[in-house]
């Protein structure tokens, strides 16, 4: 090969035609496909939003019986996922027909907090912010309570598939915006009458992330990539460069199709959009469910004893510092830092017959070094020991003394 720009191959799969853009980041179903329900399982939740923080690396021995690996140390990449509990609004009932699920009815919360109320309007700062007021005022009315009890009882009889409205907090991460992303969660397991129960006493109530995903399971991570705007067939579709005597120009595609069809096929690589595309990836592994009252220690593990948070040293790039409850997950995960991801519960059958489900992951080492650079350290401590107090401590400890003297002065 004497260069790839000439000699690479045509990629692209036409599978995911047309290439073009998500209608927006956070679009009211984020989570299209769910898990097959099993009725003999107890009701459970089958997906999560959360925001994308950053990627680091771990260290742990693999548990493979029959790959070169088994009882060796490795080193693998890692995502770090955002997820603050979510909070259940609403209980929506479906039923079956001929061309797909239609929607039965639905019941929402009395009160809805205003993160969530900004997603119904397009300018929040000039409406009157009245959603839902209605509605909440009919909470306590004979009329508004038989109402209720009537689509209840409508579920029960007719719905076939129960799902809950549920929306993240997002005042509680750094990611720039006030609006909460919503979604529709498929309530899988028991009969029809335990999924509405279920679904109903979750109302006005903050689901964990602990609470529908376990460490070492399999999930789904639906999000969508990172937009790069207008580009040519060469970026778009990875075509050969054509040689350096070409007429009007290098980096197209020479032929565009035969006289006769007289037209241009589907197939042929065209210029366009790249990025931003709605993507599903299947059967990415969970290392890790770190809980955000026992943040100062998620660095820890049985091997590494140093008392040290999941954070880096100077926080992630681009985002900053994690103070809920995250998800670990092997390898990358689709889009830029602070992106609403959707997980949901594997819908695949693993390719190695569970095998790799059932490997069960314990971490050696997680790296808290800086991102930002070369980071030799892992926690604080540890580089002031090596480098001594900077500036800015030998400041505070400076006006600590002054404040100190102050006081036994007075005194």
């Amino acid at each position: 090969m004497s260069h790839r720009k000439f000699e690479a191959p045509r990629h692209g799969h036409l599978g995911f035609l047309p290439k073009k853009r998500a209608r927006k980041t956070g679009n009211r179903r984020p989570i299209k496909n769910f898990p097959v329900d099993k009725k003999e399982d107890k009701p459970h939740l089958t997906g999560f939003l959360g925001y994308k923080v950053g990627a680091t690396h771990i260290v742990r021995e693999v548990e493979k019986p029959g790959s070169k690996l088994h009882k060796k140390e490795t080193v693998e990449h890692v995502t770090i996922i955002e997820t603050p509990p979510m909070v259940v609004v609403g209980v929506i009932g479906y039923y079956m027909t001929e061309n797909g699920l239609k929607q039965l009815g639905a019941i929402y919360a009395k009160h809805l907090s205003n993160e969530v109320k900004r997603r119904f309007y397009k300018n929040w700062s000039s409406s009157k912010k009245l959603a839902f007021t209605r509605y909440r005022n009919q909470f306590h009315k004979k009329s508004g309570r038989t109402r209720r009890v009537r689509i209840l009882r409508n579920f029960e009889k007719h719905a076939k598939v129960i799902r809950v409205l549920a929306h993240t907090q997002i005042s509680k991460v750094s990611v720039g915006q006030k609006k909460a992303h919503l979604a529709e969660i498929q309530v899988n397991g028991g009969a029809i009458r335990d999924k509405v129960r279920f679904a109903y006493r979750l109302l006005e109530k903050t689901v964990p992330v602990a609470g529908v995903f376990q460490p070492s399971e399999l999930v789904d991570v639906l999000a969508i990539t990172k937009g790069k705007g207008f580009s040519g067939v060469i970026a778009r579709w990875g075509v050969t460069h054509l040689p350096r005597k070409t007429h009007r120009g290098l980096r197209k595609v020479a032929c565009i199709g035969a006289w006769h069809p007289a037209r241009v096929s589907t197939t042929v690589a065209r210029a366009g959009q790249l990025g931003y595309f709605s993507r599903a990836v299947c059967n990415k592994k969970i290392y890790q469910i770190g809980a955000a009252e026992k943040l100062a220690e998620t660095g820890m593990t049985p091997f590494d004893l140093t008392e040290k948070s999941i954070n880096p040293l100077g926080g992630f790039p681009h985002y900053g510092f994690v103070k809920n409850d995250y998800v670990m997950i092997k390898g990358s995960v689709t889009g830029p830092v602070k992106r609403v991801v959707s997980l949901r519960k594997g819908i695949l059958p693993t390719a190695t017959k569970g095998r790799v489900a059932a490997e069960k992951i314990v971490l050696k080492f997680i790296d808290t070094s800086s991102k930002l650079g070369r980071g030799s350290f892992q926690t604080k401590k540890e580089k002031n020991a090596f480098l001594g107090d900077t500036k800015r401590d030998l400041e505070r400890k400076a006006a600590q003394a002054a404040k100190a003297g102050d006081k036994r002065a007075r005194e």
